[in-house]
């Protein structure tokens, strides 16, 4: 079974480019440094929210991704651009 991360946050205006910006090279390193990692899609929701969408392997993956956080330039600078989390939700796909 797939495991889906659904990690719904806000980003103030002013930096949502910035987020944009960075999402490419976050997802260059979570493909290079995190494994387990399939694929990611970002949606932009009303009122300043974002929801992305991130495809593991495992739970295992999922998990020891989130112990390494930001370790990455890219996924920091990503990590930086959001102003707080929402929601944070683990779900998987039969």
């Amino acid at each position: 079974m797939t495991t889906v991360e659904l990690t719904r946050f806000r980003v103030r205006p002013e930096q949502a480019e910035e987020l944009l910006a960075a999402r490419a090279d976050m997802l260059a390193d979570f493909a290079t440094d995190r494994a387990g990692f399939r694929n990611a899609r970002l949606v932009r929701l009303p009122n300043d929210e974002w929801l992305d969408i991130v495809e593991w392997e495992t739970a295992e993956d999922f998990a020891a991704s989130r112990e390494k956080g930001g370790n990455l330039p890219g996924i920091a600078r990503f990590f930086a651009a959001i102003d707080s989390l929402v929601t944070a939700e683990e779900g998987t796909i039969d």
